[in-house]
């Protein structure tokens, strides 16, 4: 397949802190004016911004040589249809891996760091000079890939949304979010400032957070410790996901009682939204993509029957 053009890339691109000043100021010399007007370094945004086209620039030179290449802004995906045999290439941070990751089937995904010496990039172990060595293993089936396991909501009017590393479920705004939740046979109406739902691959991201803070999950963990490694990090294809309330509020009419706990297909977590508005459910931080949320509609979380491929 190596050099074929009927194979087709798809190389997921963002906009960087200056195409979003510009966006906002109308011109690069009014958002420099901006930001030099408030003592920040201008400069620096300007050099984030070269290094990333000429990484865009260089990848689709490279994969040019083993097929088609199509240039992709990240705000079209959720209405973009990729091709069966497509192969993804997300260029960016780690966020862009996941927020691509959910809206593929099958399709591999590789992850691209355009700039090592500035992201870390725990999803982006490649770069732009690996392609020449990369694809062809692609091609030929033989490159080494991780499974991921993808969180799914699904409410009772139809919709449905992913994450791929985490859900979140509560308000718009710092309100609390009122729900009545049911694990197993347990069921209790809460109060608090919302509930994640984390995967494996979110588990060294937001669920992380929760283990360090959260009193009672120090106390709940040791059920559980042979599951997470050393970390504090689940496995990306597990076959389970991982529940935490924040700030889970007692009283009279709320309990804390189901506040972190293992959610399977078996065993998927319910809950039922008693907020007249601002109820939210979005997925990977992204708060601009929601479901709504409010009296009446109950979400069902499980797995998705879809597992993401990420190139390693």
């Amino acid at each position: 397949m190596e050099g074929s053009s009927d194979r087709k890339f798809i190389l997921i691109k963002r906009k960087t802190r200056l195409d979003e000043l510009i966006s906002r100021f109308n011109s690069a010399s009014q958002a420099k004016f901006y930001v030099e007007h408030l003592g920040a370094d201008f400069s620096d945004y300007e050099l984030e911004h070269r290094e990333y086209i000429s990484a865009i620039s260089n990848t689709a030179d490279s994969l040019s040589k083993f097929g088609r290449v199509h240039i992709l802004d990240r705000a079209f995906l959720p209405n973009f249809i990729f091709g069966q045999d497509d192969i993804i290439i997300a260029i960016g941070q780690d966020g862009m891996v996941a927020n691509t990751l959910k809206y593929l089937t099958s399709q591999p995904l590789l992850g691209l760091n355009p700039s090592p010496k500035r992201w870390d990039g725990v999803l982006l172990p490649f770069h732009v000079q690996d392609i020449p060595t990369i694809i062809p293993e692609v091609l030929k089936g033989i490159r080494k890939h991780n499974e991921v396991t993808i969180a799914c909501a699904t409410l009772n009017d139809g919709q449905k949304l992913l994450g791929v590393n985490d859900l979140f479920i509560g308000r718009k705004t710092h309100i609390s979010a009122q729900y009545k939740l049911t694990s197993g046979e347990y069921s209790e109406n809460q109060s608090s400032s919302g509930i994640i739902i984390s995967t494996g691959l979110g588990s060294s991201g937001w669920l992380k957070s929760v283990l360090a803070g959260a009193k009672k999950v120090v106390t709940t963990i040791s059920g559980i410790e042979t599951e997470i490694n050393s970390n504090n990090q689940v496995r990306w294809d597990s076959d389970y996901l991982y529940y935490s309330v924040r700030e889970p509020f007692p009283s009279n009419m709320t309990g804390t009682n189901l506040v972190f706990g293992k959610i399977t297909n078996n065993k998927p977590l319910k809950i039922i939204s008693q907020m007249s508005e601002n109820g939210v459910i979005f997925s990977d931080g992204i708060e601009s993509d929601f479901l709504e949320f409010n009296s009446g509609i109950e979400a069902k979380i499980g797995i998705s029957e879809n597992k993401g491929i990420l190139i390693v």
